[in-house]
């Protein structure tokens, strides 16, 4: 009668905990600020099967990886390249300039040439792919 009364061990909810956790994360994720690095504006083609259709106003350039570049099949050099991209930037503002650089060729390199053609006034700017992975095939325009 006078014995002690068996009591279940405490119990910790967790609901609450739960609850607070996820207004937390909630809180953090809409009050996170977006942060965008300047860059540059690129068209940048799908690699895949389908195939670009070149536009007759385009402007191809190669970038070899022992540092020459062509421009439409012709040799140039980095004076020349600014020459023909403001001629071409004159005369068309809205050519597509097509970057075709081979896989040895340094991010500086093309990142140069890209800030040559935006100085031009050229906006429009592709980095050509090829659409099959690991098969260098000469059909898509792939070598000067």
């Amino acid at each position: 009668m006078f014995g002690r009364a068996r009591r279940e061990p405490p119990r910790v909810d967790l609901t609450p905990l739960i609850d607070i956790i996820f207004q937390l994360v909630l809180f953090f994720m809409v009050s996170t600020t977006f942060i965008s690095a300047p860059g540059f504006k690129v068209d940048l083609p799908r690699a895949s099967s389908d195939s670009l259709v070149r536009e007759q106003d385009d402007l191809q350039v190669w970038m070899t990886g022992e540092g020459g570049v062509f421009v439409d099949r012709e040799p140039v050099d980095m004076d020349g390249l600014a020459a023909i991209l403001a001629k071409t930037a004159e005369s068309d503002p809205y050519t597509l300039v097509v970057i075709k650089a081979y896989l040895e060729v340094g991010h500086g390199r093309v990142v140069t040439l890209m800030d040559l053609a935006r100085k031009a006034g050229l906006n429009r700017l592709a980095i050509a792919t090829d659409p099959t992975p690991g098969e260098n095939s000469g059909e898509n325009g792939a070598s000067p």
